[in-house]
């Protein structure tokens, strides 16, 4: 067998959770696919899963990766990170889960980024002066306010 190559389902090799995910490139680093187990955005069969739980073919992965959530079923086993076409051929992502993650991107395009809402960056000191005096205030240090060598 190649290295890298997926094992099948009658080879007797126990793989871990969190070593799977890695390989199959649903995260970029290995500490990343713990910690997302660790912190339960991983389920197995439905029951949330610890970095340690091994994986079987034909388990039922569901993870919350950013913002999305990917249920995938598992198809083959490595636990060494290969190329993209190799990762992609140990796991089948449901059509459903496949349609809400392409909706709530679509959806994700449509709502306005939080930055394009501020229109001239942070506010000049000419900007502050305008806005005090709109307001009715002085501010502190008007050239009014200010004592001098006068006649007074």
């Amino acid at each position: 067998m190649a290295k890298g190559a997926p094992h099948t389902a009658d080879d007797d090799v126990k793989y871990r959770l969190d070593k799977w995910i890695w390989a199959a490139r649903f995260f970029k680093t290995r500490a990343l696919a713990t910690e997302a187990a660790n912190k339960g955005r991983v389920k197995v069969n439905g029951a949330l899963a610890k970095p340690g739980r091994e994986v079987r073919v034909g388990d039922s992965i569901e993870m919350l990766i950013q913002q999305s959530t990917w249920t995938v079923k598992v198809l083959g086993l490595s636990n060494v990170r290969g190329s993209a076409p190799i990762a992609q051929a140990l796991y089948k992502e449901d059509a459903d889960s496949m349609k809400r993650r392409l909706e709530a991107q679509e959806s994700r395009k449509l709502v306005p980024e939080p930055a394009q809402a501020i229109r001239h960056g942070r506010p000049t000191k000419r900007d502050r002066r305008e806005l005090e005096n709109a307001r009715g205030r002085k501010g502190v240090g008007d050239w009014d306010d200010r004592w001098g060598a006068g006649i007074d």
